[in-house]
């Protein structure tokens, strides 16, 4: 960082489907928009997928950078930016072209697809995977909080959005 420790910063970067723009902590004026109603598959999440009698179609599955998920005799879904139950709904509509009545469980095992990145002046700068709803505050905590040279008073927030800062 910057040699004066004064003006040393804390940057938080998000990146995740709900971002926005680049902004200075202090310039929020207007509260932020209201969470999605449920969770939103993310691309790194892991989903358990199982469908009843079917032992040989229980299994976990990584949801690919693109955003896609592959399951058999149901071939390419489309898992980012949905929820389990869409998806769930998917690949039973795709199993019962071959099963009939198919019953289908999709699970979310673990979120590793929401991630914030803490750099600068804390104690733990590094990735930390997060549920949807941490905010900076809580990102800080998770990095140990800052070092006693961070000026709190400039923080920046950086997200991103599809290729845009």
């Amino acid at each position: 960082m910057i040699g004066n420790a004064r003006n040393a910063r804390c940057i938080v970067a998000v990146t995740a489907l709900f971002g926005a723009a680049s902004l200075n902590a202090q310039e929020v004026t207007e509260p932020p928009a209201p969470p999605p109603t449920g969770y939103l598959i993310q691309p790194g999440d892991l989903l358990e997928v199982s469908v009843w009698k079917e032992d040989y179609l229980e299994r976990d599955i990584l949801v690919r950078p693109d955003g896609g998920v592959t399951f058999p005799l149901a071939g390419d879904v489309l898992a980012a930016g949905r929820t389990v139950a869409d998806v769930q709904g998917q690949i039973t509509a795709q199993l019962s072209r071959f099963i009939p009545d198919p019953v289908v469980t999709v699970s979310l095992k673990e979120i590793r697809g929401n991630k914030v990145y803490v750099l600068g002046q804390v104690q733990k700068p590094g990735t930390f995977v997060m549920n949807p709803r941490v905010d900076v505050m809580q990102a800080l905590a998770l990095a140990g909080g800052t070092t006693a040279y961070a000026n709190t008073n400039d923080l920046k927030i950086l997200r991103r959005t599809g290729d845009r800062q």
